[in-house]
């Protein structure tokens, strides 16, 4: 009898095997030949506001019972489809069922004419602009901010640098403030190694190949760990498609513009003028003590390209007696992507937000 189960057993392994080697054989096709390439960024929106190439978008959402709306502003080397990956993976996605009203500042993509795009163009001119827009669309005096990356730089330097912002709470996802601590390739960035100005194409701005390049350096044999995790699972199909989605991204950068570049060089990367306290923008000092509204800090503990060290001062240099760190074993891209980021980070911010925000009387529905 225990032979029978045995060889039945035995069977059963090998039938599993084969029709995985079938599907592997299958999905490595259609994956080799770039078919079924990753659906992102679904969730449905309208372009509320525009100025050169930045646009205000603003998400459908059937049941808003949140308020003040949240307005959240966008790295500017990423592609903003990271925070709406796809369906059941997506920080939009998770705001929108929470009941909030989400708004995206999406910069587009600089070309020869954004070359010239200093940090106080998009600190003082564009995100005052999208801001007010935001609230106006919403019918609100104030909103809460949220940033992502340098994206969380330009919204801390905008609450900083302007006392009268109608920004009510601040929350910080994985961004950097102290950039002594920002990782081998700032390193040699501060020390003279790598000079910014040679990485500059013929439109003056950084081009995504080299941005690209930087992240692969970082990890110089992350592809072939990728590659080999995907051939284990690519009779997966449900893996397949976040991996196409995450491998998408990872290769899917903006070009950097080039005076904000070398902006961000000079008085971050090189003289940490963040943590320091002498940060100047449009010749006026903007220091994060004058931050005083509510402020998250999610930082991750497995970042490696803003490490922790980076990112978690952060919430002793502002000024406000309501700021917190909110620390998770988590990696940058994790935070927000991922089934990790499901279970713990966006249910720990919605929580946040709940506890910063007013229940509305009575549901509104954005179209």
């Amino acid at each position: 009898m225990s032979e029978n189960r045995s060889a039945t057993s035995l069977l059963s392994s090998v039938q599993r095997e084969v029709d995985r080697s079938l599907l592997r054989a299958r999905n490595g096709i259609k994956h080799a030949a770039g078919l079924d390439r990753a659906r992102v960024g679904l969730s449905p929106k309208d372009t509320v506001w525009e100025r050169d190439k930045v646009q205000l978008w603003r998400y459908h959402n059937p049941k808003v019972t949140k308020a003040p709306p949240i307005v959240i502003v966008m790295s500017l080397i990423s592609r903003s489809y990271i925070l709406d990956l796809r369906p059941g993976n997506s920080f939009i996605e998770h705001l929108l069922k929470a009941g909030c009203d989400v708004f995206m500042v999406d910069w587009g993509v600089p070309d020869e004419a954004d070359s010239h795009n200093t940090i106080e163009t998009y600190v003082d001119d564009y995100l005052p602009l999208a801001v007010s827009a935001a609230c106006k669309e919403a019918g609100a005096d104030r909103v809460t901010l949220a940033g992502y990356c340098l994206g969380g730089v330009l919204a801390v330097l905008y609450v900083a640098g302007h006392p009268e912002a109608p920004v009510r709470n601040l929350v910080l996802v994985a961004t950097p403030v102290d950039y002594s601590k920002l990782g081998v390739i700032a390193g040699l960035v501060r020390q003279g190694r790598i000079d910014p100005e040679k990485v500059l194409d013929d439109t003056g701005n950084v081009p995504a190949d080299a941005i690209r390049n930087v992240f692969r350096i970082r990890k110089p044999t992350a592809d072939w760990v990728q590659y080999a995790n995907l051939w284990e699972n690519l009779w997966n199909d449900q893996f397949l498609e976040g991996y196409q989605a995450m491998n998408q991204w990872n290769n899917d950068h903006v070009p950097f513009a080039g005076a904000a570049m070398e902006q961000m060089v000079s008085l971050l990367i090189r003289e940490n003028r963040l943590m320091k306290g002498t940060m100047r923008l449009g010749g006026r000092k903007v220091n994060l003590k004058s931050i005083d509204v509510p402020v998250l800090n999610v930082v991750a503990e497995k970042d490696d390209i803003v490490p922790l060290a980076s990112a978690e001062p952060l919430a002793d240099l502002v000024g406000s007696k309501d700021a917190e760190n909110l620390k998770l074993a988590a990696g940058h891209v994790g935070l927000l992507a991922g089934r990790k980021a499901a279970r713990e980070t966006l249910p720990s911010i919605v929580e946040w937000l709940d506890a910063h925000s007013d229940r509305l009387r009575r549901a509104r529905h954005v179209p």
